[in-house]
């Protein structure tokens, strides 16, 4: 790899950049006061660019992808960022000039399938314009693989392409089989379309067992999420609309998803046939149709359960009121749902913070802010989510029907980026964290928390506070797979010997 001529200047423009200090906020009404912090280990700003997307984290390196296309001209948009992590307080940037940055491509989703060092990248969902992700030209959707074995890590070589659309996706390893994962899949749909140029259903399954050995996934399913609307006559006034399959988690053992269905709501569906391989597998519903808990606004965005327990954090995702007229203050928060009886969920608590308060939305309601919560990766005891301009919030669920906060962390925005997101980031700062825009999943890795911000850049914490040996003993955890840790907090069958 190497460093083009114009980013050589950039770097000499980005030693200069000044910060602005981070404001203090109010402890949120809605919870108790914090019991521990969050600090600062390391940071990258990755060239100051704005619009990063989400992480993966393998060995002595993080990936990280893009909101944009590599349309931009004489800008490092698009593609795949490779940061060496070996020391996690002096990350270092490898490459300025994106791998695979392509007009039309938004590097959105990506993880590692860390048994056969496979980095998976999904290009997907790429607004074309300065109002939606500035991307430069009409959404292109694909997957792509890449081997990251050796030196591969630090330059990553592509395998396969497998042009399919989603929107995100959960990757699920065997436990009892090293070698072989699949990827499930949303399209944030309730229907089957041609998206970027690509077929894509509100629900797959593909194997992707092949890919190591330069093989084609495999689709297992491709079709209709199985929930519709309440009622079915479209004339009617809808009790429960379909909603659309945004993301999905799913249990250790392959045998339950928890569905996030926007304003369909949640539900938890039986995919045993997947994990078990059974020829012909469908998704067979458990939460009875009209059982689905639904609320108002967009609805629910990630939907992971909790370690050991018949509970799922749901998290919403609500921009601001550029966005749309269900958009804004309160913005979205998270809900905690019982599922003792899996057929009939019930929405029993809620964690929020203060702006997620609706008495306070006739004063401050910013259109292209947003202070909702996103992504969610969990510990036994520990929520840890990417809030946008709410920063990461850690939450106690060590009582899923009272949580309350432990920490929360907000970095220092950068003075200026190349790219604001148009939605997210494009407000003036006022001292109410504007200018931040946590994103990504946590992932937890040797005992500290990596994480994106759209803004930015890519993040090193440590977390100080109850509960937190379980954090420090965390070798990898992840709340969009299965691997690392998770199957010591939930094992199937025998505890891995790591654990």
């Amino acid at each position: 790899m190497f460093k083009s001529p114009w980013s050589r200047a950039l770097l000499a423009i980005v030693a200069l950049t000044l910060v602005l200090p981070a404001t203090a906020t109010a402890t949120p009404k809605w919870s108790k006061p914090k019991l521990g912090s969050i600090a600062q280990v390391g940071r990258e700003p990755l060239m100051n660019r704005g619009m990063n997307a989400a992480l993966a984290v393998h060995g002595d390196y993080a990936y990280i992808g893009s909101r944009t296309d590599g349309g931009h001209e004489g800008m490092p948009h698009g593609g795949i960022m490779v940061v060496d992590i070996s020391r996690p307080s002096r990350p270092r940037l490898l490459t300025d000039s994106p791998i695979d940055a392509k007009p039309g491509e938004s590097s959105r989703e990506l993880r590692v399938w860390r048994s056969q060092d496979i980095l998976i990248v999904l290009n997907t969902n790429c607004g074309v314009g300065d109002q939606l992700h500035h991307c430069t030209q009409p959404s292109i959707s694909n997957f792509r693989f890449y081997d990251i074995s050796g030196r591969n890590a630090a330059d990553p070589r592509l395998i396969k392409q497998f042009n399919v659309d989603t929107h995100e996706f959960f990757l699920w390893q065997d436990p009892a089989d090293p070698e072989r994962a699949l990827i499930f899949a949303g399209n944030a749909g309730s229907t089957c379309t041609i998206r970027g140029g690509s077929p894509s259903c509100p629900f797959s399954v593909w194997d992707i067992s092949p890919v190591p050995e330069g093989g084609d996934p495999v689709t297992l399913y491709s079709g209709l999420h199985g929930y519709t609307r309440i009622p079915a006559d479209p004339a009617l006034p809808a009790v429960k609309p379909t909603g659309g399959l945004h993301s999905l988690s799913v249990s250790n053992d392959g045998s339950r998803a928890y569905f996030a269905l926007l304003t369909g709501g949640f539900a938890v569906v039986d995919t045993s046939d997947f994990a078990t391989g059974t020829p012909g597998a469908q998704p067979r519903p458990i939460t009875l149709n009209e059982a689905r808990p639904t609320w108002r606004g967009p609805g629910a965005h990630s939907a992971i359960k909790l370690w050991g327990r018949d509970w799922v954090w749901v998290s919403d995702e609500v921009y601001g009121t550029a966005t749309g007229e269900d958009h804004g203050c309160p913005w979205g928060w998270a809900r905690l749902i019982d599922i003792t009886d899996p057929t009939k969920p019930t929405v029993e608590a809620a964690y929020r913070i203060d702006e997620n308060d609706p008495d306070t939305c006739a004063e401050f309601n910013p259109p292209r802010t947003s202070y909702s919560a996103h992504n969610p990766t969990l510990t036994p005891n520990i929520a840890f989510s990417t809030w946008h301009s709410g920063g990461l919030q850690a939450v106690s669920i060590r009582k899923p029907w009272r949580p309350y906060q432990l920490a929360e962390f907000f970095p220092r925005p950068l003075r200026e980026v190349m790219l604001e997101d148009p939605r997210l980031s494009s407000d003036p700062d006022t001292g109410r964290h504007e200018k931040v825009v946590m994103w990504s999943y946590p992932i937890i890795y040797d005992g500290l928390i990596y994480v994106t911000d759209v803004r930015n850049g890519l993040y090193v914490l440590r977390y100080k506070g109850r509960f937190r040996r379980e954090v420090r003993r965390i070798d990898f955890l992840e709340g969009n797979s299965n691997q690392g840790d998770a199957l010591c907090f939930e094992p199937v069958g025998s505890v891995p010997r790591h654990c």
